[in-house]
């Protein structure tokens, strides 16, 4: 079976859903989530400048990232496993502002999401995960910055059932000592 790209828009302006190439056959399968031609000829520029990946044990929570100046427009696809990924909306000027949507990224689907400048990401894993990261900036340390993910400005509805509840939770100590969306706003005043 060939499932050609697709790409759905959703309510926070810039972020699309992507149904990358993907062709089935008795081997197994043949995915393509990336194409600089088919994003262009859908109005979609995402210029490669690096790839990383994560992995990630269940429970653990990545959120919510982003980078304060050169900011990181992404394309998220869960290789192996499922998460549940997040999106905010931080752009001042946006319809949207501080509108989260929630996305389940599923290996065994090849979906995934183009994130926009302005936004921050992060989620929530729900089995053993590896996770690409196709951005269109370099990731810059100096400028990584995030808000919490329990946030209750932004009240993102993390799926903790999936996991076991809230004491499953896996955190780095970079994203326990991050800020809340009041320090963000009093420092920052959105993007």
């Amino acid at each position: 079976m060939i499932q050609k790209f697709e790409f759905e828009e959703t309510e926070i302006a810039g972020l699309i859903k992507v149904t990358p190439f993907n062709a089935d056959d008795v081997r197994g399968c043949f995915t393509k989530d990336y194409s600089k031609e088919v994003f262009e000829a859908n109005g979609i520029r995402h210029d490669l400048m690096e790839v990383f990946y994560t992995t990630s044990y269940k429970g653990v929570i990545r959120a919510l990232h982003f980078q304060r100046e050169k900011q990181q427009p992404k394309l998220v696809r869960c290789i192996c496993g499922h998460v549940y990924d997040v999106v905010v909306d931080l752009r001042k000027d946006s319809p949207t502002f501080r509108k989260w949507l929630g996305f389940d990224l599923i290996g065994s689907r090849h979906n995934e999401i183009l994130v926009p400048a302005g936004c921050a990401h992060g989620y929530l894993v729900l089995e053993e995960s590896i996770v690409s990261y196709k951005c269109a900036e370099k990731f810059y340390g100096e400028y990584d910055d995030g808000i919490l993910w329990n946030d209750k400005d932004i009240a993102v509805e993390w799926p903790l059932d999936k996991i076991g509840g809230k004491e499953q939770v896996i955190l780095a100590d970079k994203d326990r000592n991050l800020q809340t969306f009041r320090e963000f706003m009093d420092t920052y005043g959105g993007f």
